[in-house]
């Protein structure tokens, strides 16, 4: 999956892979892939598309320089004690669905709660360190009870759970575990949960997350220099300065032969900011954060994405266009789901269950309305009216939103692709905790 030809010293595994945000972020910092397991047939076939390889039954450690192998299918059913003693770092992102609201106070599970499933693995590979994503509605407090106990299991995941027992009754458990403090350096882990934005890491989109980072209890880690190494690095006071200094709108004159931000278009942006504008730069060494024009134009280095045109919004792939950068019709708006600005962060980018996700999609162009073009009537209902055409994001507009380059390939169709983009890392945030991973590890061997 890189193309790097240097071959990293640490290794790791990627469970939950889905179209392959955080195992890029992984391999790109440094941590050569033994295994990946996906269930999802599409987000396996661009697992393959992008370098990964089947491993077939065979249970082995691939050779430095070898395709990264992918198992496809119920993670369930996957054996992984044949990595034992072999990994560095462990990522994914298990699917949590642990209750409905009403059956909190019985501790009833959902069956599609993968989190079981990371701490078989943790038991059976024993790695160094693991990183997991979720959602930050965990934190909500009608979550909170099972999120700390998620927490504990990963803490001791050697105390395994009787089949027959709720979750609250191992919870009790762990609990007891937790307040004796006398299970061996090896059978716990140190564990440390981290709320995110990835906006504040240089994710063009507000995505609030929480990430989880586990290391093996007999590290002696360096519990600061974690603490340093995941700090944002981004925000949102630098972004408006930057507007309000003009190194923004100057940033965005002519991109590669693009034309200028409209005046009209910096107008309206900075009338509706100048209420909430800062007077003065802080003392903080911290970027802007980046907007979608920004990711559309990318300042990564990758080049501006050509406009659709107005002519081409019917799903056609043409010669001249990127791949997947494909005009979709029949864009709308809805109440409550506002649509995208260029000049601010992207909204989330949701997986969806439909082809075509809601509002979360749409995007405000720097195109005027026409004198005879309506407004949406479903957002004009809402009271919301915006002077400005709209259309669906393109999937390739997306996956820059999601930070992935251009050259990673895509499978399925449009409502596939933008399912695996919405389930993803995004890649920048993901290398980040990845990098600060192997930066404590590293650490951690030299202090022993």
């Amino acid at each position: 999956m890189s193309a790097e030809p240097d071959l990293p010293g640490r290794t790791s595994v990627e469970l939950f892979a889905g179209g392959g945000g955080l195992a890029m972020a992984v391999e790109r910092s440094g941590f050569r892939p033994l295994l990946l397991n996906e269930f999802v047939k599409y987000a396996c076939d661009t697992l393959e598309q992008n370098g990964a390889t089947s491993r077939g039954e065979e249970e082995r450690i691939p050779e430095p320089g070898e395709k990264p192998p992918l198992v496809r299918g119920d993670v369930r059913d996957l054996k992984m004690g044949y990595l034992e003693g072999a990994v560095d770092l462990l990522a994914g992102g298990p699917p949590c669905q642990p209750f409905s609201l009403g059956g909190v106070a019985k501790g009833d599970e959902d069956k599609r709660n993968m989190f079981p499933e990371m701490f078989r693995a943790i038991r059976e590979i024993k790695p160094k360190a693991f990183i997991c994503e979720n959602v930050r509605g965990l934190l909500r407090p009608s979550f909170k009870p099972y999120f700390d106990y998620i927490t504990r299991e990963l803490m001791f995941p050697f105390e395994e759970r009787d089949p027959e027992a709720s979750w609250l009754q191992h919870n009790a458990i762990l609990e007891a575990k937790e307040q004796r403090g006398d299970v061996k350096s090896v059978e716990r882990y140190q564990v440390f949960t981290f709320p995110v934005n990835a906006a504040d890491y240089g994710v063009p989109q507000i995505r609030n997350r929480i990430i989880v980072v586990g290391f093996r209890g007999d590290l002696d880690i360096d519990v600061e220099l974690l603490r340093q190494a995941v700090s944002p690095t981004h925000s949102e006071k630098e972004l408006l300065l930057s507007m309000k200094s003009g190194e923004y709108w100057d940033r965005h004159r002519n991109v590669r032969g693009r034309a200028d931000v409209p005046d009209h278009v910096i107008g309206n942006v900075m009338g509706a900011l100048q209420p909430v504008l800062p007077l003065e730069r802080t003392s903080e060494e911290l970027k802007p954060w980046r907007t979608l024009r920004d990711a559309l134009a990318d300042d990564l280095g990758a080049g501006p994405l050509p406009d659709v045109p107005w002519n081409r919004l019917d799903r056609r792939q043409y010669d001249d266009m990127p791949k997947e950068h494909i005009g979709w019709p029949d864009a709308r708006f809805y109440a409550g789901h506002t649509p995208n600005f260029l000049d601010r962060p992207a909204k989330t980018v949701k997986a969806g269950v439909h082809g075509v996700p809601g509002g979360e999609s749409v995007m405000l162009t720097d195109t005027p309305v026409g004198k005879n073009q309506p407004v949406d009537p479903v957002a004009e209902k809402a009271g919301k009216t915006y002077p400005y055409q709209h259309r669906y994001m393109t999937v390739r507009e997306t996956a820059r939103v999601m930070t992935f380059p251009d050259d990673w390939e895509l499978c399925g169709p449009r409502g596939e692709q933008m399912r695996q983009l919405g389930n993803a890392v995004p890649v920048l945030l993901g290398e980040v905790f990845a990098k600060a991973v192997a930066t404590v590890l590293d650490n951690a061997e030299k202090r022993s």
